[in-house]
């Protein structure tokens, strides 16, 4: 966790600040607020995962005992995927059978938990990763379902056999059926959310499934380049380009702009070889239908 202590109102008052004082700071930006009653020491961090960690801290500092950090919050603690996770509200889920509330503060389900789904994280109670992943499959929509399992198969926190037990546990609960769905399509090898997100899109356009991270080589072997999305028996290769991507292909000392020249280059040889590469951005993902068009015809005429 960040190392920035998490101070509270009472505490100040109790060291002898006085209430004007506390809320002088909060408007000069001394402090930063976390939650009701809980601060930082100068201003809040500006990643929102770090953010939201801080304020899992401060909220199981006020929770009852047997508070379990789930969901988007669960997901935090374990590193991974955030996007389009709601996490306004620290989520937790305890062992009941009633009692589930969400206010300003905090999301509390209520729903059994194994001994064997929680683990600590940071000296916070939490579902495992494997746990985590289907709740939140069953809880969002499909693509930031899928990029949540693609986070956790790619870092080697879950493996499918364990999903798939994990989805066995939750066969009765609510949407059950939509996270069997996600689980199918996760795959570890996806190197970003974008990429994610693009084969989401694929699928659901109905488009051949491609091969992820394919490695294309000339006649004698050398290796050309590596598409994302692949589909070897038709020469095609599809192209997710996002910023996360070219700061990846950065050299130690390397200009931005010299990325990209040489992910020319290499699409320069990718051409040479007879391959088609398709690209699109994260804008695209919005609106696929034109990208998907585009692949429909390279694969059509290839």
């Amino acid at each position: 966790m960040d190392s920035t202590p998490i101070r509270r109102r009472s505490e100040l008052l109790a060291a002898g600040h006085t209430r004007y004082e506390v809320d002088r700071d909060l408007r000069a930006g001394a402090l930063s607020r976390l939650r009701r009653g809980a601060y930082l020491e100068g201003p809040a961090p500006g990643d929102g995962d770090t953010r939201h960690r801080l304020a899992i801290h401060a909220a199981f500092a006020e929770l009852d005992a047997g508070a379990v950090a789930s969901h988007g919050s669960a997901a935090v603690l374990h590193g991974l995927p955030t996007w389009a996770v709601p996490l306004e509200r620290t989520q937790v889920t305890r062992v009941r059978t009633y009692g589930g509330r969400r206010d300003q503060l905090v999301h509390v389900r209520v729903a059994r938990l194994d001994p064997d789904e929680v683990e600590y994280v940071e000296d916070i109670p939490v579902t495992t990763v494997a746990r985590t992943v289907v709740d939140l499959a069953r809880a969002l929509p499909f693509q930031p379902a899928v990029a949540i399992g693609d986070g956790a198969l790619a870092g080697g926190l879950t493996d499918a056999e364990e999903l798939d037990d994990m989805l066995r546990r939750s066969a009765r609960r609510p949407w059950c059926a939509s996270a069997r769905r996600a689980v199918a399509l996760m795959d570890g090898r996806a190197e970003s959310v974008g990429e994610s997100r693009s084969r989401v899109a694929i699928a659901s356009a109905g488009l051949p499934k491609p091969q992820p991270q394919w490695e294309v080589r000339n006649a004698q072997g050398r290796l050309l380049g590596r598409g994302d999305f692949g589909w070897p028996e038709h020469g095609v290769i599809g192209e997710f380009d996002g910023r996360v991507k070219y700061g990846r292909l950065l050299r130690p000392g390397e200009d931005p702009g010299e990325a990209v020249y040489r992910e020319k280059l290499r699409e320069d040889d990718l051409r040479a070889e007879g391959m088609t590469v398709v690209r699109w951005t994260w804008h695209d993902l919005d609106n696929f239908h034109p990208v998907a068009a585009r692949l429909r015809r390279a694969l059509t005429t290839a």
